[in-house]
């Protein structure tokens, strides 16, 4: 399960992961007593991605204007959930902002470094320019250097990075946790880093050996969400027409839908099943969860056209195509599969999928053309 975002900084400080001054706010009246200087940006407290937004993150520069903020903010649910906490942070002017996360590769059972150039609300639409470092024996500062260094990093950055990377893997591995991610992490030109956001995932099986996380997941009620709310009404939309749509980030999604209306195509439906970082920690893997949005799709007998649009990264790209084919064999119906992946194992991807006739294309427009004119 995900700790909140102030209840993940804690953890980072332990680590001396650099993060913002900031205070947790109960109530809007708590902004009288602030400690820290304005501008300040207030932020819900909810697991649920994309608050940006959805508008539950917004800067005020004086107490009036906070308290008006935090008024709106604990009243705006997203995704269906309502913050008990906000926290407000310092504004922190960054000269760049990139992507990092540790998590376990449930395939090699190693622990994987993430890295990106990108970060913020771009690492959704930069999917593709994700670096990966396995940790396939024990875990040296090399590795850290390696993934900064695939990044494209230079000079002082490569230094400042790493030693953040080495500070999340030791975290990683002291709590026994599933999933450590920064996004952003804020840098400047003089080199200094700063973790703008975190998430942290914790294993439940290993609550037993750390007391204090199960002191912070005790502060709230994390109940886990039921079967049936595994994709929420705003990812999962039906139409009437009989062209499915299968992809992954908002951005995506987004996209794919919007030129698909564009040429013409009646959509049955569009499901966008997440970034592929946020699958973890959730009651699916990678793999069973394009499972389920493969049955959602699917599920209305009107669907004859199957569109894919997915962008792999931990998950590579023969696993998807196998998943596919799997499960098309096992339709009770036939549908048209029109499918287009990017990321490692392309070519064997695409192979396996020829094999079982899903048509498998390189361009997002060609794919979409393909689509609607299968219908």
């Amino acid at each position: 399960m995900d700790l909140l975002e102030y209840q993940a900084k804690e953890l980072f400080r332990e680590m001396d992961i650099p993060v913002l001054p900031s205070q947790k706010i109960h109530c809007p009246q708590d902004l009288k007593g602030l400690k820290i200087p304005y501008p300040i940006v207030l932020k819900s407290q909810v697991r649920a991605g994309g608050r940006g937004k959805a508008g539950g993150i917004r800067f005020a520069t004086n107490t009036i204007d906070a308290i008006a903020a935090a008024q709106a903010i604990f009243h705006l649910p997203i995704q269906g959930e309502l913050p008990e906490i906000l926290l407000a942070e310092a504004k922190y002017n960054a000269s760049q902002e990139f992507y990092l996360a540790i998590l376990l590769d449930r395939t090699a059972r190693r622990p994987v470094l993430l890295g990106s150039p990108y970060g913020g609300v771009e690492v959704a639409f930069t999917q593709d320019k994700m670096q990966r470092v396995v940790v396939d024996e024990e875990f040296s500062p090399f590795y850290a250097r390696r993934l900064a260094l695939k990044m494209g990093l230079s000079g002082e950055a490569i230094e400042a990075v790493s030693r953040v990377i080495k500070r999340m893997y030791r975290l990683f591995v002291q709590k026994d946790l599933d999933l450590v991610e920064i996004n952003p992490l804020g840098i400047r030109d003089n080199g200094e880093v700063m973790a703008l956001d975190g998430k942290v995932t914790v294993n439940n099986e290993a609550l037993n050996r750390h007391y204090n996380l199960t002191r912070l997941l005790q502060e709230r009620n994390f109940e886990q969400p039921d079967e049936s709310s595994v994709f929420p009404a705003h990812d999962f939309v039906e139409f009437d027409g009989k062209l499915a749509i299968l992809c992954n980030g908002a951005g995506l999604t987004m996209a794919t839908f919007d030129l698909v209306c564009e040429a013409k195509g009646k959509p049955a439906n569009f499901l966008n099943l997440g970034s592929e970082q946020a699958w973890y920690g959730t009651h699916a893997d990678p793999l069973e969860r394009l499972r389920l949005g493969l049955d959602a799709v699917t599920r209305s007998p009107q669907v004859s056209v199957v569109l894919v649009n997915l962008i792999a990264g931990v998950t590579r790209c023969q696993e998807i195509a196998t998943t596919l084919v799997e499960f098309s064999d096992g339709l009770d119906r036939p549908c048209k599969w029109i499918v287009r992946l990017v990321g490692g194992d392309l070519v064997t991807a695409e192979k396996t999928l020829k094999q079982a006739n899903l048509t498998t294309v390189k361009s997002l427009d060609e794919a979409v053309s393909l689509a609607v004119k299968a219908v």
